[in-house]
């Protein structure tokens, strides 16, 4: 399931974006999937206590496992120990993971989360396929957001005068 919207459509909560993967990785294909989440977890992401910044994801044995997404405890919740950074296992059709595992097997592709964000009241990750960018690449990018940065101002104060 590729997705090629970049707006948000209605129903959906975006509860966190990775905005570093955009810059330091190439996007391939998108793909959504479901997470596996204790009580607590949920509601703490629906708090907004969640950050994706250093996470990613690998296929171990036929699952897809978020690694490093980091959610904090839950204040109201019971006293049991939870782990902010347990790994997280993705939900996906076995033939998606069989799919993604063939992707991430070829040299310099990985796995990233890109947003995590409600949909129905379910919580979903959008994971991305990506390669990573090299340090030129980078630069263009920076080059080529900020000419259309100032052309956009340009144009902008153009049309108010």
């Amino acid at each position: 399931m590729t997705s090629t919207a970049s707006a948000t459509p209605a129903g959906i909560k975006v509860i966190a974006q990775n905005r570093k993967a955009h810059h330091d990785y190439h996007i391939l294909e998108k793909c959504e999937a479901g997470l596996a989440l204790r009580g607590p977890e949920v509601k703490s992401i629906r708090a907004g206590e969640v950050s994706l910044g250093e996470s990613y994801a690998v296929v171990e044995k036929g699952s897809v496992i978020l690694r490093d997404l980091h959610i904090n405890p839950y204040p109201c919740a019971r006293l049991e120990v939870c782990d902010p950074v347990r790994p997280k296992v993705a939900l996906l059709h076995r033939r998606e993971i069989q799919r993604l595992a063939e992707q991430i097997a070829q040299q310099g592709r990985t796995l990233v989360p890109l947003r995590l964000y409600l949909k129905r009241g379910l919580v979903k990750v959008e994971l991305a396929l990506c390669a990573g960018k090299h340090a030129g690449d980078k630069r263009e990018t920076l080059r080529r957001k900020t000419a259309e940065r100032e052309a956009s101002r340009a144009i902008a104060d153009r049309t108010r005068r």
